[in-house]
């Protein structure tokens, strides 16, 4: 039964959410997970230093945060060298694409992204009754150039683009990106979602004027720095366009303890970096594990692999139940063909035996049903 108070565009929308989490699959199990690889958070955990700053900041838990996260914002910028106006923190990148989207589209407003990309983008879009339009990855891969012809052809507001890609990892160099960003038409914004920034191999992230009119960045402190338990993002882009969050970002949405655990992170440089080595190093783990079994990974350059399973989406979901039955939580990617692949974070020796145990048992028993 829908409430008779909501407006016509929430009753519309579907009872859903992008992504049912793990606590509500073991919910329904009736038991924890034995491997918690669906995800993409960081197993590895944070920097000592930014668990330090929390266990300091926790006695003064009684206060509001600042509403102006100056402090984190100012060292975010300095980190970036740019000017703070160029700056916005928020609750994670989710948070953020939710007030970029508000402040950006209304009924009927066009907006391109990939068909299978990040599913949260797409649940902004249509919570704000914007009208969604896709394109194909080709191959593997996002396509820029048909994402800017269509863009193009539909006088798009939005362009949203992760790189590099969730979900299937792989990412498209600085001169793909620039390119893009050539082709941005006139009153449209691409929106660079950099989750995995700190993962991706040197050089791969193109250099923006954080000035630019035509991109806004997205970051956050939830993959390379392990904090996605705090829920804090940011945001690049023209200071016109980041003031403009001021009218409708919750402004104490951000803690005390997140904000001093993210501004000791971002003064480790090391962490991100010793994370990254143990990312790369787990990658090929799972990688190795995959063609054991005799599946084909993709090329990764985020926290997990994605997984190729030889088959059509019916089969994936087998092997995924099979796993998941076997307490090793994954996620796969939701349109066809795409969904012939599963996604498996990395994650510590533990979490890669018991993916390495549980994996061919999953095949097995995929294959033999009817």
């Amino acid at each position: 039964m829908t409430d008779p108070r909501l407006t016509p565009l929430a009753a519309s929308l579907p009872p859903t959410v992008p992504f049912t989490g793990p606590e509500a699959l073991e919910r329904r199990m009736g038991r924890p997970f034995a491997a918690r690889m669906g995800a993409n958070e960081n197993a590895f955990g944070p920097s000592p230093k930014a668990i330090e700053a929390m266990e300091r900041t926790a006695r003064d838990v009684w206060m509001y945060g600042d509403p102006e996260v100056y402090d984190l914002r100012v060292a975010m910028a300095a980190h970036h060298g740019c000017d703070p106006s160029h700056v916005v923190v928020g609750e994670g990148i989710d948070g953020l694409l939710g007030l970029l989207v508000r402040l950006t589209v209304g009924p009927g407003t066009p907006v391109v992204t990939s068909l299978g990309g990040y599913p949260t983008f797409n649940f902004h879009v249509a919570g704000f009754g914007g009208r969604l339009l896709t394109v194909p990855y080709h191959g593997d891969a996002s396509d820029p150039v048909a994402l800017m012809h269509l863009a193009e052809e539909s006088s798009a507001r939005l362009v949203y683009l992760s790189n590099p890609d969730n979900p299937m990892g792989g990412f498209h160099g600085p001169e793909v990106i620039g390119r893009m960003v050539e082709a941005v038409p006139d009153g449209a914004l691409l929106v660079l979602d950099e989750a995995y920034a700190e993962l991706a191999p040197e050089g791969l992230l193109p250099s923006i004027d954080p000035a630019d009119p035509r991109v806004i960045r997205m970051r956050t402190f939830s993959k390379a720095h392990g904090l996605a338990g705090l829920r804090v993002g940011y945001a690049i882009g023209p200071a016109p366009l980041v003031a403009a969050f001021d009218r409708v970002r919750n402004h104490f949405g951000l803690g005390r303890i997140a904000q001093a655990g993210a501004l000791a992170a971002l003064a480790d440089r090391d962490w991100p970096r010793e994370v990254a080595g143990r990312v790369a190093q787990a990658r090929d783990g799972i990688a190795a594990i995959a063609r054991a079994a005799g599946l084909v990974p993709l090329p990764s350059a985020a926290n997990f692999v994605t997984i190729d399973c030889g088959a059509d989406g019916a089969f994936a979901r087998r092997v995924l139940g099979g796993l998941l039955g076997r307490g090793v939580f994954v996620r796969m990617p939701g349109v066809a063909p795409l969904d012939r692949c599963i996604r498996v974070t990395v994650g510590p020796p533990e979490a890669l035996r018991a993916f390495a145990e549980a994996l061919p048992l999953a095949l097995a028993e995929a294959r033999s049903a009817p």
